[in-house]
């Protein structure tokens, strides 16, 4: 596995920051910035899309770009479902005045039969 891979991001070679510029003098570029990779860290994760953006902007832009071939990827069909327990309300009293809050338990997955 490489230690950097390229940014994504469809303009990210557009954006002018010192970083970007590549050349030698008169003939300079603004090269899409290298992602680096920390294989060797505990918190390394590689399937986060970090990996191969160098920015949330970047990370945007291409997910705005490519959503409609994203979604042909794995498209939903159906909705997703978590089964909780009935919701119960809950009201509480504090000096500044009175509440009441909603709780919402999920039902453990591992409990169902069938």
């Amino acid at each position: 596995m490489s230690s950097h891979f390229w940014c994504h991001g469809p303009s990210c070679h557009t954006y002018v920051t010192t970083d970007r510029v590549r050349g030698s003098k008169g003939s300079k570029v603004l090269r899409t910035r290298k992602v680096k990779q920390h294989t060797d860290r505990s918190w390394y994760s590689p399937n986060n899309f970090y990996n191969y953006f160098c920015g949330q902007s970047c990370y945007n832009e291409f997910a705005n770009t490519y959503a409609q071939q994203i979604i042909r990827i794995a498209p939903r069909n159906e909705p997703l479902e978590t089964r909780i327990e009935d919701p119960k309300k809950e009201t509480n009293s504090t000096d500044w005045g009175t509440y009441t809050r909603t709780i919402i338990n999920k039902i453990d997955a591992s409990n169902d039969v069938g």
